[in-house]
């Protein structure tokens, strides 16, 4: 009786690992994807910073293409942008939601200049 306890608390503890595994990795994917348009963004012409809005998005090829791979990347993957000209100050918001989850968010900012 004790033994079948022991092995269903292993179970349970196994199961947790999966769970925060997989919420690593995407919390891991979010911070990517955010480092890989700053990069985009860092590359681009200033004239292009307010491209990378929300709104604006996706007529801009570059953020557009970055946009389209995390929807790829993330389940249920959406993100907001805002671009601050008068700081140059860009603000990205990656959300994703995991089947039979709440969702999740990674938040970051950074200054281009």
């Amino acid at each position: 009786m004790i033994f079948a306890f022991g092995v269903l608390g292993v179970v349970g503890l196994q199961a947790s690992m999966s769970k925060a595994q997989g919420n690593a990795k995407y919390r891991t994917e979010a911070a990517n994807l955010g480092n890989e348009l700053l990069g985009k963004m860092w590359a681009d012409t200033a004239a292009n910073l307010p491209s990378y809005g929300t709104d604006a998005c996706k007529a801009h090829a570059p953020c557009a293409d970055w946009l389209s791979k995390l929807e790829r990347a993330l389940p249920l993957g959406k993100a907001e942008l805002s671009w601050d000209a008068a700081n140059q100050e860009v603000h990205i918001e990656i959300f994703w939601t995991r089947p039979g989850e709440g969702s999740s968010r990674f938040d970051m900012r950074a200054v281009i200049s």
